[in-house]
């Protein structure tokens, strides 16, 4: 078996096959980007449809286009690997793998919540095993993930750890007159020298200073062809991957003296971002949690309403139509409560200003994996 250790992956199909039990399936196939990940240590695009059918018994076989054969055997910890040419029909081409395994009249486990089993695909599947009964398992393939296992969080912890060491290096090299362009340019090149998957650095924009107002509606905003001036606040998400596990961190940067009030707002989200996450302990409910900071935030008046989240899973993050998962988000009807191995990225922001930490819950006092100075950083 090539690529990554069956024995890193037998905890995760374990725990796949738990809940396969309780709905009574024979097979799942798995076609979120992210659970294929999980369960299996190689994922690829949607370009054409792509799947790993999981048995209750035996190891797992990956369906998908033959030009990507190469990479998954080197990355998955399993030998079956089924391929089809892109002429190929490849709903048949997973139909036919599940067939030639036994499975056209069992009862498969399928998650319509994943971005991959749309209803065109459900319908196809439907008509090419109609002796098949595909069980519906919804949020299956975010909520088997939301726990993390040693490795995975050793792996946020490094993204964590090159967040940090980018946000730092940025750190005087922000001055008047540079385009945010270049900001960002290099922010992308360090997490790449520093060992992340891959340079996209997130949002970097300014969101305080000349002619912005303050908004608090900026952090998915852009502008890279800005040129930076004396008073600006720099806004800086940094997002780095490793082994497509990923970490979070926001900070702003004060090109010069930041706008009157700046300083003050960052301090006063950061205290009342640092009560929130100290009261993220397993067994608490995520609305509470939310209360915390977004009743602050209003009773303060840094910010006349509270429209977003204040936090959401953080986790393998593959190619799916989401930049953020919020299976699990902080907000006034948050149904679910903490759990030890859980991380999550925390944001607040209010007039022009944002901090944000990656944080892990366990078992005793939480624990954020960012270990940036809770400061802004200076241009």
């Amino acid at each position: 078996m090539a690529g990554s250790s069956a024995a890193r992956f037998a905890p995760r199909i374990a725990r796949l096959r738990e809940a396969m039990a309780a709905q009574g399936c024979d097979a799942f196939l798995a076609d979120h980007a992210e659970l294929i990940a999980w369960i299996g240590g190689y994922t690829v695009s949607e370009t054409l449809y792509r799947a790993v059918i999981v048995p209750m018994e035996g190891d797992p076989c990956f369906v998908l286009r033959s030009i990507d054969a190469g990479p998954c055997r080197a990355g998955v910890w399993f030998d079956d690997v089924t391929t089809f040419d892109d002429h190929e029909d490849p709903h048949g081409a997973v139909a036919n793998a599940l067939a030639a395994r036994g499975f056209s009249r069992a009862r498969i486990g399928v998650d319509p919540v994943s971005y991959g089993h749309t209803a065109a695909t459900a319908q196809c599947l439907a008509e090419l095993l109609p002796d098949a009964r595909f069980v519906p398992m919804p949020g299956v393939s975010d909520r088997l993930r939301a726990c993390k296992f040693a490795d995975e969080i050793d792996a946020i912890a490094a993204a964590a750890a090159i967040a940090e060491r980018c946000m730092l290096g940025l750190e005087g090299h922000v001055p008047p007159g540079r385009p945010v362009r270049e900001v960002a340019a290099a922010a992308a090149a360090a997490q790449l020298w520093l060992g992340a998957d891959d340079g996209g650095p997130g949002p970097i924009l300014v969101s305080g200073g000349h002619g912005t107002g303050g908004h608090v509606d900026f952090l998915h905003g852009s502008g890279l062809d800005r040129t930076l001036m004396p008073g600006d606040i720099l806004h800086v998400e940094l997002t780095p991957r490793v082994g497509n596990y990923g970490a979070r961190l926001m900070r702003p940067v004060f090109v010069g003296n930041p706008p009157a009030g700046a300083r003050e707002t960052f301090d006063q989200l950061a205290e009342l971002q640092d009560r929130q996450i100290a009261a993220m302990r397993p067994g608490v409910a995520a609305r509470d949690v939310d209360a915390l900071l977004r009743t602050a935030v209003l009773d303060a008046g840094l910010r006349a309403d509270y429209g977003n989240v204040t936090g959401y899973a953080m986790g393998l993050y593959a190619r799916t139509p989401r930049p953020s998962d919020f299976s699990q988000s902080f907000h006034p009807g948050a149904d679910f409560r903490l759990e030890a191995g859980q991380v999550f990225h925390m944001y607040a922001s209010a007039r022009g200003v944002a901090v944000s930490e990656t944080v892990l819950v366990t078992d005793t006092e939480p624990r954020r994996l960012t270990a940036c100075p809770r400061r802004p950083m200076e241009g």
